[in-house]
């Protein structure tokens, strides 16, 4: 091999090619016998995720990825949101954009402030954004002094940006330059324009609707109806953090610079106390009008199920409802029994990982007023026990059962809708990095699933990792489908709580290899929670939600 050849290895392919020092990964990409329905969007090199202009100066090995993969699909994503970006300062440069959560199946609900009485064409802005993908733009990414970022975002008056990096202290900071415009993300981009071929800008609420393709279907795009319930949860919040004047990062770190951590907390825990007290009331009185006398508790793993039914218990007793809880995954069959994916993987998502048959009898049984058994599932060994203590209904009882597939009208078919209260609930991240970088609701969990299963179920950082993806594909299989189906949502977020996962997760992630696939997300997930200002969980009280996560919870699990 010559001095100035590098050698790569293709994960793809299985090829090894020789290419000239300072290549770009796009170059590489040309020389390859590489096979995809759609364009690459960044690859992974040496299980890091890099942009198509990354530059190869050492032997690597290297595997693309396309919007069919969840890194490939938040490239999309991130890249569209840039060149929506691009759009409103040019029509619009006296307004801020604002990417308010995620919405649908595939997209994103915006609203444009302009701070007077102009009236934004939505159309218009999908005209330019269609002209600046056809355009083909350079997205380019720089290394720079943090002070000169930091002075440029001021000069567009991204007071978001200017707080962010002023809370998060370094010497150089990253700067992408899409023309004129400047951006800060904390992920990877595609490396211009064109790439983003499929979108659209529909009217909604106060502001539009950003489709953008979905990963599974990236020839369709995410439908914004059918959501109703679950834009208003993001409303409310959205509308709460707001008031409290940390709707993004470098406002939460500022603070808990400021001293404010104890007041923090104090209001976040007393909101969801509110906001289950409130559910309660709404369950005992649907029980004592219409009889309905069994509560599903449903939503996507690590969204807090097991504290949220035990503190609706303890508000049911106060309205003199005596709650009997039971967990959907003590009906887990054991772990030899459990039905496999498309990958040969134990798929604990589908519905069929629960011994029905004996679920629905124990239920029988109960209703019929007779003392049950119930069964116990043990995480570290994955086998089905005993449970000693029977549990018995009387006419005073309300049964509450907690799990993903709570809202599946498989899981109970004999047992009609108006004898079932169905409640969902999910962790919808309400703070967000700055105004145009969403805070994924699935990085909250992840984060949240990783403390708790290394913490309470024996599985290392890495275990958890390699099982996400088949989690979230079995989420949207099993779970999503029905979310529209629960009478009431819940939000379990906390907008302190990544601040305070940050020092659990961070050792977790470290101990995973380099040399393994999911070293990508590991590093993804460490510049993510470098943006945060840790807090320490001394004052978080034992009946909080994150307990269940990060310890020290009162209630027995």
């Amino acid at each position: 091999m010559k001095p100035d050849l590098i050698k790569v290895v293709c994960d793809n392919t299985n090829e090894v090619v020789e290419v000239a020092m300072g290549s770009t990964i796009k170059e590489l990409e040309q020389m390859l016998t590489l096979e995809s329905g759609y364009p690459f969007l960044a690859a992974y090199i040496n299980n890091r995720v890099k942009e198509l202009n990354y530059k190869v100066y050492t032997p690597i090995s290297v595997r693309f990825v396309d919007i069919t993969s969840f890194e490939g699909h938040r490239v999309y994503l991130r890249t569209a949101t840039f060149i929506l970006q691009k759009a409103i300062h040019e029509l619009y440069p006296q307004c801020r954009l604002h990417i308010r959560h995620s919405m649908g199946s595939s997209g994103y609900y915006c609203e444009i402030d302009c701070g007077d009485s102009t009236v934004v064409d939505y159309e218009a802005v999908r005209v330019r954004m269609a002209e600046i993908v056809e355009l083909d733009m350079q997205i380019i990414r720089q290394k720079r002094l943090t002070s000169d970022v930091r002075d440029l975002f001021e000069t567009f008056h991204f007071d978001d940006k200017v707080t962010l990096l002023d809370t998060r202290p370094r010497l150089y900071s990253d700067l992408y330059m899409l023309g004129d415009v400047p951006g800060y993300f904390y992920g990877s981009l595609a490396p211009s324009t064109g790439y983003v071929k499929l979108f659209d800008i529909e009217p909604y609420y106060n502001g539009f609707y950003l489709a953008l393709p979905l990963r599974s279907k990236p020839n369709s795009l995410g439908q914004s109806v059918g959501r109703s319930k679950m834009f208003d949860i993001f409303r409310e919040y959205q509308h709460w953090v707001d008031i409290m004047g940390v709707s993004t990062v470098g406002e939460l770190n500022s603070k808990v610079m400021d001293g404010d951590t104890s007041e923090l907390i104090k209001i976040a825990e007393a909101f969801h106390e509110n906001k289950i007290a409130a559910i309660a009331s709404q369950v005992a009185q649907e029980n004592a009008e219409g009889g309905r006398r069994l509560v599903l508790v449903a939503g996507p793993s690590s969204s807090g199920k097991t504290t949220f039914a035990k503190r609706l218990g303890i508000q049911l007793r106060i309205l003199g409802v005596r709650p009997v809880l039971i967990s959907l995954d003590d009906y887990f069959v054991d772990r030899v029994d459990t039905p496999l994916d498309e990958n040969g993987e134990y798929d604990y998502e589908a519905l069929e990982a629960i011994n029905l048959a004996r679920f629905n009898a124990d239920l029988q049984r109960l209703n019929s007023g007779e003392s049950v058994a119930m069964p116990r599932y043990d995480f570290v060994s994955g086998t089905s026990q005993s449970s000693e203590t029977p549990l018995t209904l009387d006419n005073n009882s309300i049964l509450i059962i907690e799990g993903i597939h709570g809202l599946n009208p498989n899981l109970t078919p004999s047992i009609p809708d108006s004898m079932i209260f169905k409640i969902y609930i999910s962790c919808f991240t309400s703070v967000a990095m700055d105004n145009m970088s969403r805070i994924a609701t699935t990085d909250n969990r992840l984060l949240r699933r990783l403390v708790r299963d290394y913490t309470n179920r024996g599985s290392d950082g890495l275990a958890t990792l390699s099982r996400w993806e088949s989690v979230r594909l079995g989420e949207e299989k099993h779970i999503f489908t029905y979310q529209e189906n629960a009478d009431v949502m819940f939000n379990s977020s906390l907008f302190y709580e990544i601040s305070v996962l940050k020092s659990f997760a961070e050792p977790i992630l470290r101990e995973v290899p380099d040399t393994v696939v999911e070293y990508g997300e590991v590093c993804r997930m460490l510049k993510f929670l470098g943006n945060f200002i840790t807090i320490k969980p001394d004052e978080i009280p034992p009946t909080s939600l994150l307990r269940e996560f990060v310890g020290g919870s009162s209630f027995k699990y």
